[in-house]
């Protein structure tokens, strides 16, 4: 600004300014230190001082009420900026959102898996259940070898293979009654075992055999109960759709929308907006399946159908998040590339057959 807004001319503005000085309301003008600093700044210096009304107050209040009066000296004001402008920097390219997994590996093995489980499903029953106990005995040896390498627990895998196996085939050829019987041989089995070694750690040896046999072939036992009703291909293909569309409906949700964590401290990638897509899911693919596939099945059932098995799917895929959590590792296996090892494609499967063999039991019948 020019000096004519101060309201003076340079020649009379100090004798003004020293003449209001002494009135009430008014700051005398403080003279600027003599210096060899300060002469270059003479003519700067003869200029008027702004004339404003001490209100009281602190230095603060004061220098806030100075803001309100013009001049490039305060802070409301800006100096014109006479630097060159620099080119504006190129943004940085954001980060897209990355699936976590190699997605072609998974869909292509997931499509190799899906090729054999439909054509031994459909064209020999016995040939599935093999699948089923290769699935099983695999599954027993990733579980084993990772609580002897991360734990120090050595759960005897020969007794739990065979009696899994055992389990698999008298589900199928005597029904539940038949699996309770071999899953009690086979405890008795991982009891006697262990005791071939030195009894260090006995207990928690044998617990943790306890507890494979239970969580991997007994769980898997109620896939063959399925089969073994008239038209058991097609409660097992419902099964095994239903779980995938979960999973699968969970994942693209979840990926694309979720927000808020479902179980931050056990499966952080998990989100409350997968569930829900899960659920919504499962339940119209069991609307469909149960119209469609199953003999006497209504679509009304199949939506209670697929509210169990999203909840029963993620709490299975909870559970061994949890397993793999306290063993610190975060693959059971490396055998199916995209998925990890065969525990990490039966996590959400396992805890499911037992849920859906009831509900199919009640909605229409075991034969």
């Amino acid at each position: 600004m020019n000096d004519a807004s101060w309201g003076a001319a340079p020649s009379t503005g100090h004798r003004r300014a020293a003449d209001r000085g002494s009135a009430p309301g008014y700051r005398r003008e403080v003279p600027p230190p003599a210096g060899p600093l300060h002469e270059a700044g003479a003519a700067a210096q003869t200029r008027p001082m702004p004339i404003v009304p001490d209100a009281g107050g602190d230095q603060d209040d004061r220098e806030r009420g100075a803001a309100h009066v013009g001049g490039p000296l305060f802070r409301d004001e800006q100096e014109p900026d006479i630097r060159p402008q620099q080119p504006d920097a190129p943004e940085a390219p954001k980060a897209k959102k990355s699936a976590g997994r190699d997605l072609r590996a998974a869909i292509g093995v997931g499509v190799g898996l899906g090729a054999v489980i439909l054509a031994s499903l459909f064209i020999y029953k016995p040939v599935f259940l093999g699948v089923i106990v290769l699935a099983v005995v695999v599954g027993l040896w990733e579980l084993t070898s990772r609580l002897a390498e991360r734990k120090d627990i050595k759960a005897p895998l020969v007794p739990l293979a065979v009696g899994g196996a055992a389990m698999i085939i008298a589900g199928y050829a005597s029904g539940a009654e038949g699996a309770w019987v071999a899953m009690a041989f086979t405890a008795l089995a991982v009891l006697v075992w262990r005791m071939t070694e030195p009894p260090d750690n006995y207990l928690k040896d044998v617990t943790a055999g306890l507890f494979a046999a239970f969580y991997v072939p007994f769980l898997a036992t109620f896939v063959a109960l399925m089969l073994a009703a008239g038209d058991g291909a097609w409660r097992v293909l419902t099964f095994l759709i239903l779980t995938v569309v979960s999973d699968t409906g969970a994942y693209a949700v979840g990926w694309r929308f979720g927000k808020h964590k479902l179980a931050p401290r056990i499966s952080p990638g998990k989100t409350r907006e997968g569930l829900v897509g899960a659920v919504v899911f499962a339940m119209v693919a069991g609307a469909l399946c149960m119209h469609f596939l199953i003999d006497d099945g209504e679509w009304w059932q199949g939506l209670l159908l697929g509210l169990a098995v999203a909840v029963s799917a993620t709490l299975g895929d909870l559970g061994e998040s949890m397993i793999k959590r306290d063993l610190g590792i975060k693959d059971m296996g490396a055998l199916l590339p995209g998925h990890g090892g065969i525990m990490d494609r039966l996590d959400s499967l396992l805890p499911t057959a037992p849920v859906v063999w009831v509900l199919m039991v009640a909605f229409v019948g075991s034969a």
